[in-house]
């Protein structure tokens, strides 16, 4: 027996709302052992983001082999990169050894809640040309979709355009898009997933028939929504861990003494891991709303309670 693992390949937040500190309190409320390695150190609190060091490329990919060199991953969280040296050292890693990544969830961290970027320019076109076809599961926010399409200036503003950038970002590769209508104006938070059926790895373009979801759940009120996608791709990664190693303990050819190695998630147990990845942030913002941690809650924008829905 084993625990399900998941991998966290992202930035560091020294306030611990989002990023790697997000991630890692995530896996544990939801049961998963978690595993990060880091890709920047940014000084920053629930005020904003005062400045971002990153790390060398080489070291990243370094963190990341010393990981699946060792242990079955379960699935893999992809946030913050920062650079396109990172981002191209990371898509030549996932090419080579597709498989002991287990399902990747990658959320295209581009801009923080406050508002300052956190991805470089150049970076853009290598995340989008490179990893986005490796990615399971891309979950990006509306402004963030506008950007991935080259139409920073068209956030979607209905449902139903929603709907219409969810089908278009498959064409950019991805087995999935699940995008987020967050920043839609409606009493209701509904988010719309996309799945491309005949999805293969790093094959580009999509013009067949989607398979469409939608999520919602009651808009939250609240001032503390710091690192909420973080945390979202953080536990939908999780659950996809925990199918994964369920289904790996029933394999055949598990054998006693050596961990089960990470089984591919289905198209329905993939919803299901979005679906369960949603409750859990809307729980998560519901018992965060009234906290009051730092010294000015006016000014900013404080995290989620990730410890509010626990499951073993």
């Amino acid at each position: 027996m084993r625990p399900p693992i998941a991998m966290t390949i992202a930035g560091s937040d020294p306030s611990g709302g989002a990023g790697i500190q997000a991630d890692l309190k995530t896996f544990s409320a939801l049961g998963a052992y978690g595993c990060a390695c880091i890709t920047s150190l940014t000084c920053q609190n629930t005020l904003g983001v005062r400045g971002v060091h990153g790390i060398g490329a080489d070291v990243v990919a370094s963190q990341v082999e010393s990981v699946i060199d060792d242990l079955p991953v379960d699935a893999t969280k992809i946030g913050m990169l920062g650079t396109a040296e990172i981002v191209r050292a990371l898509a030549r890693l996932i090419e080579d050894r597709r498989s002991e990544f287990g399902t990747v969830i990658l959320d295209p961290v581009m801009v923080a809640t406050s508002g300052d970027p956190l991805l470089s320019d150049d970076a853009d076109a290598a995340l989008r040309e490179e990893l986005v076809p490796l990615a399971d599961v891309i979950t990006p926010n509306l402004p963030e979709a506008a950007r991935l399409l080259g139409r920073p200036e068209d956030v979607a503003d209905t449902l139903a355009r929603v709907r219409e950038q969810a089908t278009e970002l498959l064409g950019l590769g991805p087995r999935a898009v699940l995008l987020k209508g967050g920043h839609l104006d409606d009493a209701q938070a509904v988010d719309v997933l996309a799945i491309n059926p005949t999805w293969s790895p790093g094959h580009g373009g999509f013009d067949g028939e989607p398979v469409l979801s939608e999520f919602a759940a009651p808009r939250v009120t609240t001032r503390n929504t710091h690192g909420t996608g973080c945390t979202l791709s953080s536990a939908i990664a999780a659950y996809a861990a925990r199918d994964s190693a369920r289904l790996a303990e029933h394999r055949d050819d598990a054998s006693a003494g050596r961990p089960a190695e990470p089984h591919p998630l289905r198209d329905a147990a993939l919803s299901e891991a979005v679906r369960h990845g949603k409750s859990y942030l809307t729980a998560a913002l519901e018992e965060g709303a009234s906290w009051t941690l730092s010294r000015t809650p006016e000014r900013g924008h404080g995290p989620v309670d990730h410890f509010a829905h626990t499951v073993r």
